[in-house]
């Protein structure tokens, strides 16, 4: 794979692959551990575990189709369900029967279709901000729905990257170091792809309501399996109100 020359090796040292139409970072060995990232991220959000996990356990983090490395086609659907679809191939094609697997905001609704679908094959799920229901329950919660998915936010994500802005204050009060921003800000230079890519998520908020209702519904399928969920209280996209 050609790596772009706007990716610091030192903080990103790993050699991803191209596996069912996705790059994929693929380091260690051991029980598998699957990394699915959010918006507007990529598999470089879990550069730290990865080098703190690779010595015992295989970690595998792709990019999502349009994110980081992996490919932006133009007629590609970037909805919630077709990540998800795209995530089941990804496992099939790496023969992942046993794993653990780690989530983050809408990375939760686009890996957990599979675990849903597939339960007996979840190790261990950690969980970090993220949603797994629909946003029609709540009035506060339509209302943020209907608002990022309509004309407004529509022209703020072309515009004034609006997906970087909602980033940066979901970040809490952590640094924000220019150099490391940068490797998620080069990802989307242009209105064209954070509309394509980034807006089609916020806009499935209302847009993907069957999808996000299916993996409420089917909850109890994780029932018996080990849950650890890790909650950024300063994050003010996933709050705990979501």
């Amino acid at each position: 794979m050609i790596l772009p020359a706007w990716l610091v090796r030192e903080a990103f040292p790993f050699a991803p692959q191209v596996v069912a139409s996705l790059s994929v970072v693929d380091e260690g060995a051991g029980l598998p551990v699957l990394f699915s990232h959010g918006t507007p991220t990529w598999s470089f959000e879990w550069r730290h575990l990865i080098r703190g996990l690779a010595s015992t356990h295989r970690c595998i983090a792709p990019d999502h189709l349009g994110f980081g490395l992996s490919p932006r086609p133009l007629e590609a659907d970037y909805s919630p369900e077709a990540h998800a679809k795209r995530l089941s191939r990804l496992i099939d094609a790496l023969k992942l029967e046993r794993y653990s697997l780690v989530v983050h905001d809408f990375g939760g609704p686009i890996a957990l279709d599979e675990a849903l679908n597939r339960p007996e094959r979840i190790e261990r799920l950690v969980v970090f901000n993220t949603i797994a229901w629909p946003f029609t329950d709540d009035a506060r919660l339509r209302r943020m729905a209907r608002l990022a998915g309509g004309g407004l936010f529509k022209w703020l994500y072309r515009n004034v990257n609006m997906s970087f802005l909602i980033s940066k204050s979901a970040w809490g009060a952590g640094p924000r170091p220019a150099s490391m921003w940068s490797q998620y800000t080069n990802v989307f230079p242009d209105a064209e792809s954070r509309e394509r890519v980034l807006w089609a998520l916020a806009k499935s908020l209302t847009g993907s309501t069957p999808f996000f209702e299916s993996l409420w519904d089917r909850r109890d399928r994780l029932a018996k399996t080990p849950i650890h969920v890790v909650w950024g209280m300063a994050d003010t996209a996933f709050t705990l109100q979501c």
